[in-house]
This record gives structure tokens, C-alpha cells and sequence, in this order.
């Protein structure tokens, strides 16, 4: 009874955390607002094979998560609790199955404080409130490497293990495929590189044979295909060929405004994976497994969170959640090191305690300091005088009562209660106490700061387009690149081509209104048009309309 309530448990926290309030604020520009808009472009034209937006074609990504979002807004609405969704389920089996593994490979202690890791560190908590797609993606690549793993420990007999090779080698081999079909050729390219760096580890031996590993890549692209091939089939090969050109290009270019320094994923993530970062880097150093399981798993974590750093090193574009994968071996070597902690083979010595109050100290200090000076703003435009949309940004009306504080306090106060009860000696509850503190400051800075950051950087334009639902007209930005204009006022498909031609709306012979949302410093290049009727300025956004002449 006590492993099923230990399961109950884990399932229960992670429904109570990650489900509550997905829809409390709008979806942000731009990737939860393109993949939501995706999915509500397949409801309405009733295509699931074809990813698009703006209804055109979008080959960028495959469509697999953007059908599990359809399926939830078709159970939910079209809203922003059912674009978040398919990420909070994923959350909660993610902490089941991080709990399991741990229990089987090591005890019961170990996987829920595995699993306690990643649920109380602050990215990898974040991100299941969200409605990108790396939380789904960065399952499957797992369980694809994690059956890889247990393929090769049932053939080589490093543990007894209840089915035989070629069980594992099927699961693998779907997962794998599951992950391509979520994000494109990156989920395969993170596990051949984690296999092949066991290879070489191995000095060139080929721990798998050559047959069984074909197998497996004939497996992940017989999932592939169900989106690839049936496209093909019917569509022809244009689209799978530009998708797989974009996806070279990705790698190869940098995003515009997405460039960063080659350490930018390290410190990323030692920031964003507070705390688990900071036991985590203890683990990296001599830290001697109790079994050969144990000890070939931590090798293959190792391996992992390696390839991914220095894979998206190299990448030319540095956003944070391209790296997020690296939060389960991350999460994993946190767990290790506490689990020697709360056996004292490990002292928790003042280079851990210096780094969770380091970084939680900075986490607080923001947290406390940002109400105070939002009530001050002549305090901080100074720093953005040559940025006139920043600058109007700052303008609106966001409500600071100073109690946002809170939150900052809250983090503060479970580091100290949880430093207390470490230096007492009650180890586990020390641990319990920083990890769910933290994972309830990050709820605590959603419910406060969320909101009223979007109020500064996006409500105005969400305001205008919203007010658009229902209206038979083309909308377009000018100036910027942004999906808010395609979700919010719930577009629906045209009769004519012509609305993706800007000329064709500034110029033609249109034959509906047509609004434009451009940023305060880009208003000029629309005013110039004699056609186009200012309506208003908020918050740094202009909208213009340009009226058919019927």
C-alpha cells in the first residue's frame, strides 16, 4: 500500500501544481501562441496532416504535439488552459516515471527524490505550465535513450531485467520516433549522439550489434512515416523537403535577436535548474555507485547532458528551452548527491550551501526588489531612453501593490528553514522543505508577476485583437514578427490568397477592412499611407485600419 501511496502522492502534487490556472494569462508571443494557433488552424480547417499558420503552410515543426493540443482544445475549447494542458499531463508522468526508474534502479527513496528534484527546480517546473513544445519532446527523447539502455543491460546481463532485448529495442525505437515526430530530426540526432559517445567510451566496440541498432532506427522512422509518408502520399514531397531544409538551416543560422555567447546553455540552466543545478555539479566529480547498473546509468546521464550542452553550443541560435533536455540527467545527479547527503557520505558544506544562497538569493532579491521599483518607474527609464517602445511599454497601467513581495520573502524563508534543519541533522526534511518551497515560489511569482509582466509587454496588442473576434476583416503586423494576431481574434480562412501580400493591403483593391498593429517607433512607415486611419496608441503598439471601399 505504501508504493501505491508514494505513486498517489507524486500524482496528486503534480496535478495540484501544474494544472491549476494554465489559463489565467494570455498565451506569449511567440512560440505558445504559434503552436496554439497551429492547433486551432487544424480544428478549423479540419487538416492534421499539414501543419499551418495564418492558414500556409508551416514547415517548421512535425505536427504530433500540436495534435495533442487540438485534442485538448477540442475537449476544452479553444483557449489557454487547452493549449497548456498536454504540457501539465506530461509533468505528471514525467515526475511518475522519474520516480519509478529511480525506485527500480536504485530504492524508493531515490526515485521520489529524483523526482522531487525536478518537480521543485525552477525551469523545469516552469515549463509544464507552458504551451511549447519541449516538455513532451524531452520525454520521449528519455524513454527513447532509457529503453536503449535497458536493451543493452539485458544483453550484456548487468541486471535482471523482465523482458527480453528485443521488448526494449521496440520501445526505444518508438520513442525515438514519437520524439521526431514531436520536434523534427534533433529527436533522433540527441540519442544517436548519446549512443555514440557510449561507443566511443567503449573504445569503438559495438556494445549493440549493428542489426539491432538498424532495427531501431527502422522502428522510430516506421513512426515518422505515419505523418511523413501518408503527407507524401498525398501531398507530394514539397513540404517534407522544406521542412528538412529548415531544419538544417536551424542549426546552421542564428535567429534573428535569438544570437548569445558560447556559455550562454551553462549558465542558463545553472541559473534555471536552481537547486537541483547546485547538487547536481557535486555529482559530476568522483562520486563511486553502489552497483554496476547504478554506476553505467550515471555514465549515460553524464553522456547525455554533455551531448545536449555542447550540441546546442553549436548551434548558431541561443533560446532558453533548446537545452532543457539536459534537466533530466541534471535532475538525476541532483538526486544522487542528495541521496548521499541524507547518508552523510556526503557533507551538505558551505560550497552547496553558498550556491543555493547565491542563486536564491539573487531569485529573492529580484522578486522583492521588482514591485518597489515598478512603483518607481523614474527609477528605471533611464535605463531605456533610446528604446521608445520600451519606453511606452512602461506607460501602462499595471496595478503594484508591494505584496508581490511575497514571493521573494517565501524563497528566502524555506532556505533558511530548510538550512535549519539540515545543520540539525533531519537531512531528508531539509531537502523536501528547499525543494517544495521552491517549487511553490514559482507559483507564487506566476500568480503575482505573470500577469502584470504581460501588462507591460503584450495585453495591448492580446486587447486590440481580441476586440477583432467575430469581425470579417484581414489583420496584419508591420514591423514586427508576432502570432498574436492570428490567434487572438480567431481568423478564419479567406477566399483569396491575396491577405499574405502586405502590398496587396496597403495598396490594393482590397475588398474588406484591413487593421495593422506596427510598434510606436515603426507608426511612421504606416502613416505615410494616405489610406490608413490611426485609431489609437497603447503601451507602445499603434493600430491603424484601412477601410474597403465598397
Amino acid at each position: 500500500m505504501g508504493k501505491i501511496n508514494n505513486y498517489i502522492l507524486i500524482a496528486t502534487a503534480g496535478i495540484l501544481f501544474f494544472i491549476p490556472f494554465l489559463g489565467g494569462v494570455h498565451l506569449f508571443d511567440w512560440d505558445e501562441i504559434n503552436f496554439a494557433e497551429i492547433a486551432r488552424e487544424m480544428i478549423v480547417t479540419d487538416q492534421y496532416l499539414r501543419p499551418q499558420i495564418n492558414f500556409q503552410p508551416f514547415w517548421e515543426k512535425p505536427p504530433l504535439f500540436f495534435w495533442l493540443q487540438a485534442l485538448s482544445m477540442k475537449l476544452f475549447g479553444v483557449n489557454e488552459f487547452a493549449a497548456r494542458f498536454p504540457n501539465a499531463i506530461a509533468g505528471v508522468f514525467t515526475l511518475l516515471i522519474l520516480y519509478s526508474i529511480g525506485k527500480r534502479l536504485v530504492n524508493e527513496r531515490f526515485g521520489f527524490l529524483w523526482a522531487l528534484a525536478y518537480f521543485g527546480s525552477v525551469l523545469p517546473h516552469l515549463y509544464f505550465k507552458s504551451g511549447i513544445i519541449d516538455p513532451v519532446f524531452n520525454l520521449f527523447i528519455f524513454l527513447g535513450i532509457y529503453f536503449f539502455v535497458l536493451m543493452y543491460w539485458r544483453l550484456k546481463g548487468i541486471r535482471q531485467l523482465k523482458y527480453k532485448s528485443g521488448f526494449y529495442l521496440i520501445m526505444s525505437g518508438i520513442f525515438t520516433g514519437l520524439a521526431i515526430l514531436t520536434k523534427g530530426p534533433v529527436g533522433y540526432l540527441i540519442p544517436l549522439l548519446t549512443w555514440g559517445v557510449y561507443w566511443i567510451i567503449k573504445k569503438f566496440r559495438f556494445y549493440v550489434s549493428i542489426p539491432r541498432f538498424i532495427g531501431l532506427t527502422l522502428i522510430a522512422l516506421a513512426i515518422t512515416m505515419t505523418w511523413f509518408g501518408i503527407d507524401i502520399i498525398r501531398n507530394g514531397t514539397w513540404f517534407v523537403e522544406t521542412f528538412t531544409t529548415y531544419q538544417v538551416r536551424l542549426f546552421s543560422t542564428q535567429d534573428a535577436g535569438h544570437g548569445g555567447f558560447p556559455g550562454y546553455h551553462f549558465i542558463i540552466n545553472l541559473l534555471g535548474c536552481f537547486p537541483a543545478s547546485i547538487f547536481a555539479i557535486r555529482a559530476f566529480f568522483k562520486m563511486k555507485p553502489d552497483n554496476a547498473d547504478y554506476a553505467d546509468f550515471r555514465r549515460w546521464m553524464l553522456i547525455l547532458f554533455w551531448v545536449v550542452i555542447l550540441l546546442f553550443t553549436i548551434v548558431q541560435s541561443k533560446i532558453v528551452h533548446y537545452s532543457s533536455m539536459v534537466y533530466f540527467p541534471l535532475t538525476f545527479l541532483a538526486a544522487m548527491t542528495l541521496d548521499r547527503i541524507i547518508d552523510k557520505k556526503i557533507y551538505f558544506n558551505r560550497w552547496l550551501k553558498t550556491g543555493i544562497i547565491v542563486i536564491g538569493g539573487l531569485y529573492a532579491v529580484l522578486t522583492i526588489a521588482m514591485p518597489f521599483l515598478a512603483r518607481r518607474l523614474d527609477l528605471i527609464k533611464p535605463l531605456f531612453e533610446k528604446d521608445p517602445f520600451a519606453m511606452a511599454n512602461l506607460e501602462a497601467n499595471v496595478h503594484w501593490s508591494g505584496w508581490e513581495s511575497l514571493a521573494g520573502f517565501f524563497l528566502l524563508s524555506s532556505i533558511v528553514v530548510s538550512f535549519i534543519y539540515m545543520n540539525r541533522g533531519q537531512l531528508k526534511k531539509g531537502v523536501v522543505i528547499l525543494f517544495t518551497g521552491t517549487a511553490l515560489f514559482v507559483q507564487l511569482t506566476l500568480f503575482f508577476f505573470i500577469g502584470r509582466i504581460e501588462g507591460y509587454s503584450q495585453n495591448a496588442a492580446v486587447e486590440f485583437c481580441e476586440s477583432l473576434q467575430g469581425k470579417d476583416c484581414y489583420i496584419a503586423t508591420s514591423g514586427y514578427k508576432s502570432y498574436v494576431h492570428y490567434f487572438y481574434p480567431r481568423i478564419q480562412p479567406h477566399e483569396t490568397n491575396n491577405y499574405t501580400d502586405k502590398q496587396w493591403l496597403l495598396n490594393g483593391n482590397i475588398d474588406k477592412d484591413v487593421y495593422f498593429l506596427t510598434k510606436i517607433h515603426r507608426a511612421d512607415d504606416l502613416r505615410k499611407y494616405s489610406d490608413l486611419e490611426e485609431l489609437y496608441a497603447k503601451n507602445g503598439f499603434v493600430f491603424f485600419i484601412r477601410r474597403a471601399r465598397n
